[in-house]
């Protein structure tokens, strides 16, 4: 009688293989940093329905339309020239106000360069009103 050798077949355990993969995504979830958009950085007031009364002089109006053209007091500005007009009139009047409207169909990069030239001219009161 020859003695045959049996060859077994390498075979991989598959029995812990779900168990592997589960400790891996949870590793990974744990792990992994999601960035998040930071976003307008804008500090609002308390909640309230009070209403205070503001001089007219106090109030420098910014209108953005739909074509993403800026009106700065109804005299058309460029967007980029929108930070040295509001620097101006904060020097001759501290207690400036800037409202900010928009149409609805204004574009969101439109609006958010229109408030960084505002922040960029250290406009810390700015009114966001409502688009109707």
């Amino acid at each position: 009688m020859k003695n045959k050798r049996r060859f077994k077949s390498g075979e991989i355990p598959t029995s812990s293989m779900a168990d592997i993969a589960f400790l891996l995504l949870i590793f990974f979830l744990v792990t992994t940093t999601i960035d998040t958009d930071k976003g307008l950085g804008i500090v609002l007031p308390p909640p309230g329905d009070v209403e205070i009364e503001i001089k007219k002089k106090n109030i420098l109006n910014c209108l953005i339309n739909s074509q993403g053209a800026v009106l700065l007091d109804e005299e058309p500005t460029p967007v980029d020239q929108i930070s040295g007009a509001v620097k101006r009139r904060l020097a001759e009047n501290p207690l400036l106000i800037v409202s900010v409207k928009s149409h609805k169909k204004t574009e969101y990069s439109d609006y958010v360069r229109v408030i960084d030239q505002l922040k960029t001219a250290n406009a810390m009161r700015i009114s966001i009103a409502n688009s109707n």
